[in-house]
């Protein structure tokens, strides 16, 4: 009997440390690192738009101006996250991710319900409505998210953003997986508008309470080893499912017949893939759980200051202006940015020279290669390659654009770290490979949609890393949520005007001069459809590469100093807070001056202790 209750307790004290392990992995920073990858890989629905706009543009009898116009608004939607920024500087992240959800169900189920018919036929401005509403979802998940993430990590802010992009670069890929598994490959994608409407409002709703800011233990000492080595896990991890995703297209590419049954099994392998950095978040949750205590304090108790500043008071009369003195007002204050790393307010950074020219090479890259993303079902169908194959395409994008985010995240933290190279460098070499795919499609080589495809995908997704982490580094931290919003307007502003305004006109022009009118749309056939489009996309990329070099001049000597110290300061302080043992951290106090204000908090000299 004794035994049996000496088991039971046992048991019983198993599956209470057991549980206080598990709240401890759901409470850690790594759990919330996972969290945020399973919302960004939801999150990236605006990137297979060319799957589903045939249904659009063949339901509700779009042109193709008309469509680009959608698309325009869908980009507009994705990208401009003001609010989202805001909401976040002055709300907990669950309350961005909680409106993004909202959004995102409400916005891409009213499109689907037109689609398919079930409700009347809406004016072209109620849909354009509908697709910003949705879109804008995903600006307030990377605002919920990825920005939390980045604070979590600030050390690491190129391989976080990277891996990060990364996974929104695959949702693509993951979604077309998953839709064929349910509705299979006949269907036109107006069932893949319901997938998108439901599935990234509840992932973002089941991962609400993890999503938060948390202080970094053991700060102090830089990267440390353990955490680079665990996002290489991370990286190794997504390595291993994008190339699943690619030999899982290749395969549905080549095999004639892809019965449904099997995309069950590949969908079951899909999720398994998509889980299982929960092991490496668990092994890095198991260190800090099983790491020992701070040794007791071995001073006495009342010399156990954590943090003095001395501050002299003729030091603090010089530092107080005189009350006649005026302060500069907020408008000058504006063209009085701090040094480039500082915490710049956000009116300082938007009228900044970095973030104009910043900005325009953003519009020539970004604007570019999401209009070849965006119009690559229309592209494929005007060089004669069948559906089944724009299909793929758009799933080749999506895992390229993957590989683009990554490899932009850890190859640009890698030289920046090793070689001191600027990280607009990086951008202008992206810029440079983007050229030669968009020549691919103004040429129609043959079968240059494939290297086309995959060109494009790696060069859209690696700029979107190098250009959140240009903002964080140039600007700060302080007001990056509404920072990295602004820095995505540019690319709805560069898809407006080489979307909508060249690509989409240029195509409707061709189309009603070769008499394409077939079913209620306008269908081009042939090279020509957009050949002069990219013609002139390939020229506005060309100098957006040679703006990204002048940024990359400007801030060549930025580069070449130490970006992270004073979050290696920071740490340092906060770790000596946390060891106590008699530690003084202080800021600006020499030892002299720490062992006389140690003993007593009034000052025969007429110094304060704050």
């Amino acid at each position: 009997m004794a035994f049996g209750d000496g088991d039971r307790a046992m048991g019983g004290s198993n599956a209470a440390g057991t549980m206080r392990f598990a709240l401890h992995v759901m409470r850690g920073r790594w759990f919330m690192f996972f969290a945020s990858i399973l919302i960004m890989a939801a999150a990236g629905g605006t990137y297979i738009f060319g799957i589903y706009s045939k249904a659009i543009k063949t339901s509700l009898g779009y042109d193709q101006q008309t469509l680009n116009t959608l698309s325009f608004f869908k980009d507009v939607g994705a990208n401009v996250g003001i609010l989202p920024g805001l909401i976040n500087e002055v709300t907990p992240p669950w309350v961005v991710l909680a409106c993004g959800a909202g959004m995102n169900l409400a916005g891409y189920l009213m499109i689907y319900l037109s689609v398919t018919g079930r409700t009347s036929r809406p004016p072209v401005w109620l849909m354009c409505f509908y697709i910003a509403v949705g879109a804008n979802s995903q600006s307030f998940a990377n605002t919920g998210a990825l920005v939390t993430a980045v604070k979590n990590f600030p050390e690491d802010r190129g391989v976080v953003l990277g891996l990060l992009k990364g996974f929104v670069g695959l949702s693509g890929a993951i979604f077309t997986q998953i839709y064929r598994a349910i509705y299979g490959t006949d269907n036109d994608g107006s069932e893949l508008v319901l997938l998108m409407a439901w599935l990234p409002a509840a992932i973002s709703l089941v991962f609400i309470p993890t999503i938060r800011i948390m202080p970094r233990p053991n700060a102090g000492a830089g990267p440390a080893s353990g955490e680079r080595k665990a996002f290489f896990l991370f990286l190794y991890a997504s390595i291993l499912l994008a190339v699943y995703l690619l030999v899982i297209n290749v395969v549905e590419l080549e095999v004639t017949s892809f019965p449904k049954s099997a995309y069950y099994v590949t969908v079951v392998v899909l999720l398994l893939l998509i889980f299982f950095p929960i092991v490496i978040v668990v092994k890095q949750e198991l260190k800090t759980y099983i790491q020992p205590a701070p040794a007791p304090a071995t001073t006495p108790a009342s010399s156990s200051i954590v943090a003095i500043t001395v501050v002299d008071d003729d030091e603090k009369t010089k530092s107080q202006p005189a009350e006649d003195d005026k302060s500069p007002s907020c408008l000058q204050d504006v063209f009085r940015p701090p040094a480039r790393g500082q915490d710049y307010t956000i009116l300082q950074a938007l009228f900044s020279v970095d973030m104009l020219v910043l900005f325009v090479a953003t519009i020539c890259g970004i604007g570019g290669t999401l209009t070849a993303v965006d119009n690559m079902g229309q592209i494929g169908q005007s060089l004669g390659y069948p559906q089944r194959t724009i299909s793929t395409f758009v799933s080749l994008v999506s895992i390229w654009n993957y590989a683009g985010r990554v490899v932009a995240g850890f190859a640009s933290e890698y030289v920046l770290a090793r070689y001191k190279v600027p990280r607009p460098l990086a951008l202008t070499v992206v810029l440079l490979l983007a050229c030669v795919g968009h020549a691919l499609i103004a040429f129609g080589v043959s079968n240059g949609l494939y290297a086309a495809s995959v060109i494009l995908g790696f060069c859209f997704g690696a700029q979107w890393p190098l250009l959140f982490a240009i903002i964080s580094e140039v600007f700060g931290l302080k007001y990056y949520s509404t920072l990295y919003n602004f820095g995505a307007v540019a690319s709805p502003v560069g898809s407006y005007i080489l979307n909508v305004r060249i690509a989409g006109r240029m195509y409707d022009d061709e189309a009603r001069r070769q008499g394409g009118q077939t079913g209620g749309d306008l269908t081009c056939i042939g090279v020509r459809c957009f050949r002069e489009s990219f013609l002139i996309i390939t020229g506005v990329t060309l100098l957006g590469a040679l703006v990204s070099l002048v940024l990359a001049w400007r801030t060549r000597k930025f580069y070449g100093g130490d970006l992270y110290g004073q979050f290696r300061e920071v740490g340092m302080v906060g770790a000596a807070a946390a060891g106590g043992g008699g530690e003084v951290a202080s800021s600006g106090v020499s030892d002299s001056d720490t062992k006389e204000t140690s003993s007593s908090s009034e000052s025969s000299n007429g110094n304060k202790v704050v």
